[in-house]
């Protein structure tokens, strides 16, 4: 059988041990294809806004409070869905993302509010039709955002498990793990997330609120297909790699 050695003893005993070699193997491949998948799909995502937006957002010309409203429930119900494949995976699994997603989304809130600060800049600007200034200013928060997230993106991935324990018991190593796996694969992704929040502050800056809409109900669609399709050969770490595409999907 793959995978399996033979190993004789004394006394005509035989003893088979497992090749862990065959699996690491099996895993790395796994996980280039998922990214393939990925890639793949972030381009796909790619051409159908840049070909559909237009008619799209014609269609959804309805009040912003409206539109904001329906992103929210879109989220939501995207979020219920992936919560129900992570609670298929067991007590460790929940209680790892529970923990894990809090310090996660504490990670991001610095960034988060300073695409709002962002957003009120390029309002200004915007206003009084100094795009020179919008430009230039837009160079910059980009600049700031990237160096800041690549600063947490080290400090979460250095410091996840010190991180977990915060909220688990240290006696809880299985939740840690699996939560120094969720931390390590979504903070590898922040400086994506801190683009996106420009990106959506940019978008209500200049009035063009529900396109937000479009790319959330785009990528969180994708972001259940590819979780409950990664997470059969990858178990819980492909759920965790369809939240980072989700979150970077958004930024397309």
């Amino acid at each position: 059988m793959r995978g399996w050695k033979e190993c004789t003893r004394g006394g005509g005993v035989c003893l088979y041990t497992y090749d862990l070699s065959d699996l690491e193997h099996a895993l790395r491949v796994a996980v280039a294809h998922a990214f393939v998948l990925i890639m793949a799909v972030m381009v796909f995502v790619n051409v159908l806004v840049y070909v559909c937006m237009h008619p799209i957002l014609w269609f959804l010309r309805v009040p912003q409070e409206v539109m904001e409203e329906m992103q929210q429930s879109v989220m939501n119900f995207g979020i219920l869905m992936v919560q129900g494949l992570v609670n298929s995976f067991g007590a460790t699994t929940m209680a790892a993302f529970a923990a894990a997603v809090k310090i996660d989304t504490f990670a991001y809130l610095p960034v988060q509010d300073f695409g709002n600060a962002y957003s009120t800049f390029v309002a200004q600007n915007y206003g009084v039709k100094d795009y020179g200034r919008i430009q230039k200013g837009t160079k910059e928060a980009f600049a700031i955002s990237i160096v800041f997230s690549i600063i947490i993106s080290i400090l979460v991935c250095t410091f996840a498990a010190s991180l977990m324990e915060i909220f688990v018991k240290a006696q809880e190593t299985a939740v840690i793990a699996c939560g120094v796996q969720y931390l390590r694969i979504e903070g590898s992704f922040y400086c994506g997330i801190g683009c996106l929040f420009l990106l959506y502050g940019y978008y209500r800056a200049i009035n063009k609120a529900q396109m937000s809409v479009v790319l959330t109900v785009i990528s969180l669609g994708l972001r259940v297909v590819l979780a409950y399709i990664l997470s059969v050969p990858l178990k819980a770490p492909g759920i965790w790699v369809a939240i980072v595409n989700h979150k970077n999907l958004k930024e397309i």
